[in-house]
């Protein structure tokens, strides 16, 4: 059995029906499904079971010996979110128990941390897992913040020789884009929301920069396609070898502008932009570049390519976003 919290969010959600397709065995889903259509995203599932967050201590207590593996994607991931103990209670303290649990019970686990423990990239977007390396990085957010902690707390734990879960791995996701992101509104990819307003025919508002060495539209990230972020998930359950802290990204930082021009071009149309000016209230926060170095997952033997950005955009585009009858997977 494999519990995927967040599983009805949209890394959760993707990993899920890599699961199913895979046939590891039964899948269950720990997230709140409220009364968006977030449900959506694992309507067309067939599921074991799917429980609320605060039913999991005690479900996971009546199912000990069945649950292989913990993958944890659960977690207030807006960047613009204020309320600390509220992420702290959700990113950090959740994560601690459940690493805990699965120490004690000898699942596996898997869970989500984040580039944005990198805040500014000054040090660097080096998955050194030291002690010292993590001491110098300074995220830009509490989001980054709570996941740097619970990423410091696993190093104090080994370190102490604490027991730990006989399989664990943190994943440091870059941008992610795919399916089944559209109930996160304001949060969804670029490529999501550049969608409507090219297949309109719009400029679609980009960011201008405010730093004199970056071009409007040149501020650039790690987008790496969904369908590559579950396949390593999967390689890293069929492989239990290998633990650590790793890095999820392409390895190759590519602009903004080029991102958004490749939707226009999947839907046949002329690239066409405005410019907008960073809020000020995320302006002194906000990355003007992440590229991930991606050595360590090669070197615990991940050998597979990652899909290119333009063929990463024109299948969300071509298969998901076009198909306005079912854009899920």
């Amino acid at each position: 059995m494999y519990v995927v919290t967040g599983g009805a969010g949209f890394i959760g959600s993707n990993i899920v029906a890599g699961l199913e397709a895979r046939g590891l065995g039964r899948v269950v889903v720990c997230d709140r499904l409220r009364d968006g259509a977030k449900w959506r995203n694992i309507a067309g599932r067939a599921l074991h079971d799917v429980i609320r967050p605060e039913d999991l201590p005690a479900w996971l207590d009546r199912h000990r010996g069945a649950v292989q593996a913990i993958i944890h994607m659960g977690a207030i991931s807006a960047t613009t979110e204020t309320d600390v103990d509220r992420i702290m209670a959700n990113n950090f303290r959740l994560s601690v128990d459940l690493w805990t649990w699965c120490a004690r019970n000898q699942s596996r686990l898997i869970y989500a941390s984040s580039a944005a423990t990198y805040g500014d990239g000054a040090a660097g977007f080096d998955d050194d897992f030291s002690a010292d390396a993590l001491a110098r990085l300074r995220p830009l957010n509490p989001y980054g913040w709570s996941k740097h902690l619970f990423d410091r707390r696993v190093r104090e734990d080994l370190d102490a020789g604490r027991h730990a879960p006989p399989q664990w791995v943190g994943l440091k996701f870059f941008n992610v884009f795919g399916p089944n992101e559209y109930h996160k509104a304001g949060q969804m990819s670029v490529v999501a929301q550049v969608h409507p307003v090219a297949k309109s025919g719009e400029a679609f508002a980009l960011f201008r920069s405010h730093r004199p060495d970056v071009p409007d539209g040149g501020q650039s990230r790690d987008f790496v396609w969904i369908d590559d972020v579950v396949d390593v998930v999967l390689w890293l359950l069929e492989t239990p070898r290998v633990s650590g802290l790793f890095n999820l990204g392409t390895g190759q930082a590519r602009s903004f502008l080029d991102l958004a021009s490749e939707v226009y071009r999947a839907l046949g149309r002329e690239p066409s932009f405005a410019w907008r000016d960073t809020p000020e209230a995320i302006r002194d926060k906000y990355q003007y570049f992440t590229q991930a170095e991606m050595g360590r997952l090669r070197a615990a033997g991940y050998d597979r390519p990652f899909t290119p950005l333009e063929e990463g955009v024109s299948r969300y585009v071509t298969e998901f976003l076009e198909n306005a009858a079912d854009p899920y997977r």
